[in-house]
């Protein structure tokens, strides 16, 4: 069912009566019962503190969540200058279709600002809600990303893909680009709105992405605003973020389709502003399963070699081919071979005429195998030390971006 809105009836007519606000704070949610609290706490916090003289709409934006994470949204107090609502979207299960939700309440109100925090941060402070708002309502930003002191392998996808990807095809390094907590002025949500992806999987964790790279390509003022250490619900990437890899990297192929005549004509890279004094935190340890992401790797190419070497280059496949003779402690895949690999795949994406999803699925296990060198590589090395390396994978993104023009064009 394609739903015009994802407003409930119930929420339109409490929005009807609020009337206006200059500020929307969405936090979408979905079993998020043991940390929903404590994010509701400290945005209303920041308001209080920061914006007491605007009028502030927090919205909790909820999945169908099947445990108390609604019943405890709506018991929360708030400051009693502060309006707030609890409901659930209409749409597509997915994140993106409860940012669609508060997009929409934030245009019906039209308001100023909005921000948008994660529902299932530990670290979020009221400082985040003026580190987010702020460039936009004093400094004219359309759009604010975060930075985040995060543990080296938390955020995998970003530091392994979406970082080196979208900042070497779209030429803007926005560290952060599936991050999950973002400033908006009323022209980007108007802009977002707009767009007819909202019943597409961009509905569900592709949404990050998406906004990032609609805010570069259209060219807006964007900026990026320090957070400090981000600690949240623990996703290990051998077992928790299967789902997430297919939808955010099939985004991005899908992204590279409808920017490709700009994507191509852009050179090197450009530093994105950043708001705010660097915070300096280490961040909170947590384990890996290491032998789990090398096993699926191997379990992947018994499954997937013959289709894997349809698609990738006869040297990286080779290498891969060696990889699954190899142990923990020798399993090292060259940032060089796993760039040429990511392109490939977005060059025969580009040119597959069968289900796309699947075809991202079968990345799955290579995704493991370079977590997994990247765990032995950066096993002994600081958070500082770590985010040198990752640097060093972009400018390697960049550098071999002819490679992928060339295989772009070919049929």
């Amino acid at each position: 069912m394609k739903f015009q809105t994802a407003l409930r009836p119930w929420t339109i007519r409490r929005l009807e009566k609020i009337e206006h606000v200059s500020m929307v704070v969405g936090i979408p949610c979905y079993n998020n019962d043991s940390t929903v609290e404590h994010v509701i706490d400290m945005v209303s916090e920041g308001v209080a503190k920061y914006y007491r003289d605007l009028q502030v709409l927090i919205i909790i934006s909820d999945g169908g969540s099947t445990d108390d994470t609604r019943e405890l949204a709506k018991e929360k107090t708030v400051h009693p200058f502060i309006e707030k609502i609890v409901t659930i979207y209409r749409g597509i299960p997915g994140k993106g279709s409860a940012i669609r939700m508060v997009f929409e309440a934030a245009s019906f109100l039209k308001a100023r600002a909005c921000v948008l925090c994660d529902a299932d941060l530990r670290s979020i402070t009221p400082e985040w809600v003026k580190a987010l708002a702020d460039p936009i309502l004093l400094h004219r930003h359309d759009f604010v990303s975060p930075i985040y002191s995060r543990y080296k392998y938390d955020a995998t996808i970003t530091n392994i893909i979406a970082y080196h990807l979208t900042r070497a095809l779209f030429g803007k390094q926005v560290r952060q680009p599936i991050g999950g907590d973002f400033g908006l002025s009323r022209g980007m949500i108007k802009l977002y709105c707009g767009q007819d992806v909202w019943m597409t999987d961009i509905a569900k964790f592709g949404i990050d992405i998406w906004m990032t790279t609609s805010a570069i390509m259209e060219d807006v003022c964007i900026c990026q605003t320090y957070l400090g250490t981000k600690v949240h619900d623990v996703k290990d990437p051998a077992t928790s973020l299967g789902p997430m890899f297919r939808q955010v990297v099939h985004t991005l192929f899908q992204l590279m389709e409808d920017y490709s005549d700009e994507w191509r004509k852009i050179q090197g890279s450009t530093p994105v502003p950043i708001c705010g004094a660097p915070i300096h935190q280490e961040p909170e340890a947590f384990s890996v399963d290491l032998l789990g992401m090398i096993e699926n790797f191997k379990e992947g190419f018994k499954n997937f070699s013959s289709l894997w070497g349809k698609i990738i280059n006869p040297q990286s496949f080779a290498v891969l081919r060696n990889l699954t003779q190899q142990g923990r402690d020798g399993f090292h895949l060259p940032t060089e071979d796993w760039t040429k690999i990511v392109y490939d795949f977005a060059a025969t994406f580009h040119r597959w005429k069968r289900d796309k999803g699947k075809l991202v699925d079968t990345m799955r296990p290579l995704y493991y195998a370079r977590v997994s060198s990247f765990i032995n590589t950066t096993r002994d090395m600081s958070s500082k030390q770590v985010e040198e390396i990752i640097e060093e994978q972009a400018q390697t993104f960049e550098k071999l971006k002819p490679y992928l023009l060339e295989k772009w064009g070919k049929e």
